[in-house]
């Protein structure tokens, strides 16, 4: 009996070549040079993050980057507040990736970590920021589905090119916002960014499903979740990394301080 999926079902996180997703060649297309989207949404997120703990920093908290794929800088913008990151991430080749970065990473990331160390916390750490990053950073692999297990777990939290990138289903989509979102604890920041209308994209040899949401969508997901949310479109030419999309969505805020399930 033939059990493929019916023409025109949706494409689902399940069905797509996650172990096959070449980190190197998503490097090379996405962040072997620091792009201006990039370091306006790496400059927002150090804002943030940076007004959320100033004045009442106590102790180093438990930060979670949600799909982390073969991109450092969610984690890193976590890095001066964190005393263990999870970076969760389901391909098996992009969690080899994290686990090498995580050593010692590469030169590349540094320009990157310039725009962070804007940010006075970040330069309080500029000059040991590799070995706090490897004494901070856990590679998991998993999937965020399975972080329901985890109600409530972590005090910050990013989620970039994920929950849109995974599959085309707009339940898919939605379910993984939830999932990223029931992970934080009440009142974490978090950042989570996303591609905006996108129609899925190559990686090397393979093709990844996407979902094609907006800004309405993208706030919608994250509402019963984060009351006060910002949702900033990004939608300049110069914003455009790949054909297929229209521009990128960053969304910041906070966990409602009464989590509901």
């Amino acid at each position: 009996m033939d059990l493929a999926a019916p023409a025109g079902a949706p494409k689902l996180n399940a069905d797509a070549p996650w172990d096959a997703f070449d980190p190197h060649a998503y490097i090379d297309r996405n962040y072997r040079e620091l792009l201006d989207v990039d370091a306006e949404i790496i400059a927002y997120v150090r804002d943030h993050f940076s007004d959320h703990f100033r004045g009442h920093f106590e102790r180093p908290v438990l930060g979670i980057d949600v799909g982390a794929g073969a991109n450092l800088y969610p984690a890193l913008s976590m890095l001066p507040w964190c005393k263990e990151i999870t970076q969760l991430e389901l391909s098996r080749a992009n969690v080899e990736y994290l686990r090498e970065q995580r050593v010692n990473f590469d030169p590349g990331w540094d320009s990157f970590w310039r725009v962070l160390r804007e940010g006075p916390a970040y330069r309080d750490i500029d000059e040991n920021r590799r070995a706090r990053f490897a004494d901070a950073v856990r590679v998991e692999r998993g999937n965020l589905f399975d972080l329901v297990r985890r109600p409530a777990h972590w005090a910050i939290g990013t989620m970039f090119f994920v929950a849109e990138s995974m599959s085309d289903s707009h339940a898919e989509f939605r379910r993984g916002v939830a999932c990223f979102m029931r992970a934080l604890a009440p009142g974490a920041p978090f950042a989570a960014a996303f591609m905006a209308r996108s129609t899925g994209y190559d990686v090397g040899d393979e093709h990844f499903p996407a979902c094609d949401v907006d800004e309405l969508q993208v706030h919608q997901s994250l509402r019963p979740y984060a009351g006060k949310v910002a949702v900033l479109g990004l939608k300049k030419p110069t914003d455009m990394v790949r054909p297929g999309h229209e521009g990128m969505i960053l969304a910041l805020g906070h966990r409602n301080s009464v989590v509901h399930f």
